[in-house]
């Protein structure tokens, strides 16, 4: 819908009544006996129909969100509304304006970045007229050179920017857009609020480059956790083998429960070394146990 109406100089209910009036006159013409009554009413009924028709043409109502640009005999007179206005037929022409904020939608854009990679952008503008005089007097339609300014600017702007930098930093990019996209609509009364890139297209040959990418760069992170993981138990290892040196037994009693949690796994067979003084010692207890002579029955009841 456009937001530029031009008015027109007179009313379609005042040319509707024109219209009767002839049909009447033409009627009257044709058959007058019957239409003579009215025919000498005629004269009275053309004055009301054209005061009818100026008084239609000279009230003009502009909404809360409407302004309306008054030009007298071809000259600005100035910014009328909101709303009842009075002016003059056929002198005045006024042309309506919408003060409420509306959006273009840039059509897809194919843009090479400053790397040469080819790259589909579309993007919304946002933008509102905050002076009506300029928005009429100083550009012919200011919503289509908005929209072409648009385009042109997205295209220059993306251009100069790196892929990564488009992925990355929309954000920092539509700021960007929109502090350049104010300054050049300021002369022709225009505000642009805000410039939101939709999306960003790519070829499937560059789809398939980032996700070899993004997968080498979580595999290099995992790398990167794995050695950290590494280091930081090296230090608590080593540690523990400084509190470990003092007591003698420390280190043994470590390995006793590190076996009693793999005991726990009933299914595994677990052979591990043992000092040769714990070997040495459970030899003797089993050769004590071998070489003691079994004690008769008789005996130890005679003693009893």
């Amino acid at each position: 819908m456009e937001s530029i109406r031009r008015e027109p100089s007179g009313a379609i209910v005042g040319w509707i009544i024109v219209l009767l009036i002839l049909l009447l006159i033409l009627m009257a013409s044709l058959m007058p006996l019957r239409f003579a009554p009215i025919l000498e009413y005629l004269p009275w009924i053309s004055a009301f129909a054209i005061a009818l028709i100026l008084v239609l043409a000279s009230v003009k109502v502009m909404r809360e969100y409407e302004r309306a640009v008054l030009f007298r005999v071809g000259r600005l007179v100035g910014v009328k509304g909101p709303g009842l206005i009075l002016k003059i037929p056929i002198a005045d022409r006024l042309a309506k304006v919408d003060l409420r904020i509306k959006s273009i939608d840039v059509p897809v854009q194919r843009i090479i970045t400053r790397d040469n990679v080819t790259v589909d952008v579309d993007a919304v503008v946002y933008y509102r007229v905050f002076d009506p005089t300029k928005a009429i007097v100083n550009v012919e339609d200011y919503m289509l050179a908005t929209n072409l300014l648009s385009q042109t600017t997205l295209r220059d702007v993306l251009g100069q920017s790196d892929l990564d930098e488009l992925l990355s930093k929309r954000e920092e990019l539509s700021k960007r857009l929109t502090s350049i996209l104010d300054v050049l609509t300021d002369p022709w009364g225009i505000k642009v609020t805000n410039v939101t890139i939709k999306s960003v297209s790519l070829p499937e040959a560059m789809l398939r480059a980032l996700a070899k990418q993004a997968e080498a760069e979580r595999e290099r992170r995992a790398r990167i956790i794995v050695a950290q993981a590494e280091e930081q138990a090296s230090r608590i290892l080593a540690e523990a083998a400084r509190v470990y040196g003092d007591p003698s037994l420390a280190i043994r009693l470590r390995e006793l429960q590190t076996l009693t949690e793999i005991a726990r796994e009933k299914n595994m067979i677990v052979i591990a070394p043992s000092a040769l003084s714990d070997i040495g010692a459970a030899l003797g207890i089993a050769r004590q146990v071998a070489e003691a002579p079994a004690k008769p029955k008789g005996e130890g009841e005679a003693k009893r």
